[in-house]
């Protein structure tokens, strides 16, 4: 065999090797539970309302996540009420729990009159939510990981 094939022939067997092993990767990785744990309202004004959406989250793998970003949308008592995407950094340790926040500014009368109702109702009762989204984690050759949640919440105003 001519030694210049014998190298390119090495070569391409270990990239195909190298790709085999990175692809078994991904699906040794659970995916982390995701739930919305408490929605703060901390600002409320005609211009403008900010929230502080807090997240827990549980790691089921034997290993530590290093999570770098989260995407993420909610829908409030079937109504779209927020959606985007945090960087974040911090890490879930193995087979445990964490919380996380992310503050959000809408504009609620501009962009969904109908959520005032369920924001004001969802202060003196429970309202429905259901979360969606994707971890982004800091591990070589990981997609990010979906997560999905739905339930009960109320809503709180002020510093609780």
């Amino acid at each position: 065999m001519n030694p210049k094939f014998r190298l390119q022939y090495l070569a391409v067997m270990s990239l195909a090797i190298l790709l085999t092993s990175c692809a078994s990767i991904e699906p040794m990785i659970s995916a982390p539970g995701v739930s919305l744990r408490n929605v703060q309202v901390k600002n409320l004004d005609y211009k403008a309302q900010t929230f502080l959406l807090g997240f827990d989250i549980t790691n089921p793998n034997p290993f530590p996540l290093p999570i770098n970003h989260v995407s993420y949308g909610i829908e409030l008592d079937g109504q779209h009420f927020a959606g985007g995407s945090a960087t974040s950094a911090f890490t879930v340790g193995a087979r445990s729990d964490a919380e996380f926040s992310i503050s959000v500014e809408l504009d609620l009368l501009r962009t969904a009159p109908q959520l005032l109702y369920v924001v004001h109702d969802g202060v003196t009762q429970d309202i429905p939510y259901r979360l969606k989204g994707e971890i982004g984690v800091d591990i070589p050759f990981t997609k990010p990981l979906a997560f999905e949640s739905s339930g009960e919440i109320r809503l709180f105003a002020g510093n609780h």
